[in-house]
């Protein structure tokens, strides 16, 4: 399954040095979502990341950098919902509903299904479907491996996402919990807390 990490919401100090560590211990896909910011940090950010990762990140917005960054694609949502034009590449896009992923799933790489599932305190899968629901959308061919599963996944409940046919998972909270942006420096526990869903999920 694909392992897709989303950046926090807002920048910070050590960020590259962390995107860098995470993309040498596997990651397979970057998507820089900072909504509300002005483009000259992405690229900055994007220029203290070494050229050789730049071809498995993906933007949420400001969709210029795609070229000239040489990056992996682009993302469609809400906010930016409309490709630019004449634009060729990868794109996915965010996806709320089922019937959203049949609308869009054949123009895209893959889609982030999202809200998916929600982390509970007996560590199942919550969500607006049912797991026979998830199931039967897999069986229809609506769930397959272009779909990424997105939304309160971690290391108790990664593993699942296979199950219901997802190609992969898309992380935020559950790993950039483990640093916090203000205080820490060492970034230790974030890396060893990857590497464990890594493994889980290839």
């Amino acid at each position: 399954m694909k392992l897709i990490l989303i950046t926090p919401p807002t920048y910070f100090v050590e960020e590259d040095k962390i995107i860098t560590a995470l993309f040498e211990e596997g990651l397979d896909i970057l998507h820089l979502r900072k909504p509300n910011t002005a483009p000259i940090f992405a690229e900055r950010l994007l220029s203290l990341i070494p050229e050789q990762y730049h071809k498995r990140i993906v933007v949420h917005g400001h969709f210029y950098l795609k070229d000239e960054y040489r990056l992996k694609g682009v993302h469609l949502s809400e906010r930016n919902s409309n490709l630019p034009e004449n634009f060729k590449g990868h794109v996915s896009r965010s996806c709320h509903t089922l019937e959203e992923i049949k609308m869009h799933k054949r123009n895209c790489d893959y889609i982030l299904f999202s809200p998916d599932f929600e982390h509970s305190t007996d560590k199942t899968f919550h969500a607006n479907y049912t797991p026979e629901e998830l199931k039967k959308a897999h069986k229809a061919g609506i769930i397959d491996k272009k779909v990424i599963a997105l939304g309160g996944i971690n290391l108790d409940n990664a593993r699942q996402a296979k199950e219901f046919g997802f190609g992969g998972v898309a992380i935020m909270s559950d790993v950039w919990d483990k640093f916090n942006t203000c205080t820490d420096c060492d970034y230790t526990q974030l890396i060893q807390h990857f590497k464990k869903l890594k493994k889980l999920v290839d």
